[in-house]
């Protein structure tokens, strides 16, 4: 972040139905010394605000001029009719365009669906807003189409809303004049997008250079580490286990040995002892097997 956003605030514009509080939540506390300021402007006028510098960045209804504006979709809304709690359409989940061909349908000057030919019976007047709109729908004077997101503002106890579904969509996103990328619009960008506080985004380069020493010193340790050292467990295994194995084996070859030659021994002089006794056998006059 350069010194003049340090001290500069940021200002998100946002059309009715957007919500970014969420969006605001985190950047106050990732950013609490840089104030954000929320400027809410209807839909057909968010392009002209963020055009004349009135705001750095908007949460938008698309489409925009792509070759003025860059823009990120963040969603579509579910598209809704709203009527009246007793209306027919309430006893089913959701309708279709052909499903409101016999109703007064209104179609706000301020609308956002962008219709080539919107459903149902024309009205005998187009109302100014949707708020106005909606005010009409109460005095069960027709029905009005909206994204979900503009009936929620506009909620009445008196009403309801069902889903449409093969009607237009309205999308929101979020736009900037593309020669006014700035550091603050970019913090912006991280958090609508989900990174992470100690994402690289935006950083500083000393950051990332501090974190490629330490990988190189803790890739150095490992190395260390896995490098035998001199006259330890490699040299001293085979002159250890190994040496004394074959220390022990050619003990017992010796041991063996020693015993091979006394057995030698001893029956050298029982036959040198048998012979004589044989003559004193012979003296006592025993008889042989064959007598």
């Amino acid at each position: 972040m350069t010194g003049s956003d340090a001290s500069a605030s940021f200002r998100l514009a946002y059309v009715p139905g957007a919500t970014p509080a969420k969006w605001v939540r985190i950047w106050n506390e990732r950013l609490p010394d840089v104030p954000l300021d929320l400027v809410q402007v209807p839909a057909a006028e968010a392009a002209e605000v963020l055009r004349g510098g009135a705001a750095d960045a908007g949460i938008v209804r698309l489409p925009v001029d792509r070759t003025y504006f860059s823009a990120i979709p963040l969603y579509s809304e579910t598209t809704v009719v709203i009527v009246p709690k007793d209306h027919l359409v309430t006893a089913v989940d959701e309708v279709s365009v052909a499903d409101l061909a016999d109703e007064v349908v209104l179609h706000p000057l301020d609308d956002v669906l962008g219709w080539e030919r919107p459903p149902g019976e024309e009205a005998f007047e187009r109302p100014a807003t949707t708020g106005d709109a909606v005010e009409l729908v109460a005095a069960g004077i027709g029905l009005l189409v909206v994204p979900q997101s503009l009936a929620r503002l506009h909620h009445r106890r008196d009403l309801t809303y069902r889903p449409v579904t093969d009607a237009p969509q309205s999308s929101i996103a979020l736009c900037w004049p593309e020669e006014a990328h700035t550091d603050l619009v970019e913090h912006f960008i991280g958090i609508v997008r989900g990174r992470t506080v100690n994402s690289t985004r935006g950083r500083t380069q000393a950051q990332p250079e501090e974190q490629s020493r330490s990988k190189d010193r803790r890739a150095g340790a490992a190395e260390t580490r896995r490098k035998p050292a001199a006259g330890g467990k490699a040299g001293g295994k085979p002159g250890g286990k190994t040496g004394g194995k074959a220390d022990g084996r050619t003990g017992q070859a010796s041991g063996h040995s020693g015993r091979a030659t006394g057995r030698a021994g001893g029956s050298a002089a029982r036959n040198r002892r048998g012979g004589s006794g044989g003559g004193r056998s012979g003296g006592r006059g025993r008889p042989g097997r064959g007598a």
